[in-house]
């Protein structure tokens, strides 16, 4: 039979453990779960392939927000 990841801290005694700091998430940010068209997700990690680094997700945001901004924009 195959091993449980969970299997080998069977033997670790956690009884005097201590939970760790709960990390605040990021002011004005939610995390979310999207489904996003693969020509969509392959065009963002191209564009910070490109770059050298960073982070596609947040490219993602600021299109978005950009976006946002171009429609109040044209609406007002």
């Amino acid at each position: 039979m195959k091993k449980v990841a969970a299997e080998k801290y069977r033997d670790i005694d956690f009884s005097r453990a201590k939970r760790g700091a709960v990390v605040k998430p990021e002011s004005g940010k939610t995390k979310i779960s999207i489904r996003l068209d693969n020509t969509v997700l392959e065009h963002f990690r191209a564009l910070v392939d490109r770059a050298g680094g960073g982070n596609y997700q947040t490219l993602i945001n600021d299109a978005l927000l950009e976006h946002i901004h171009r429609r109040s924009t044209l609406d007002a």
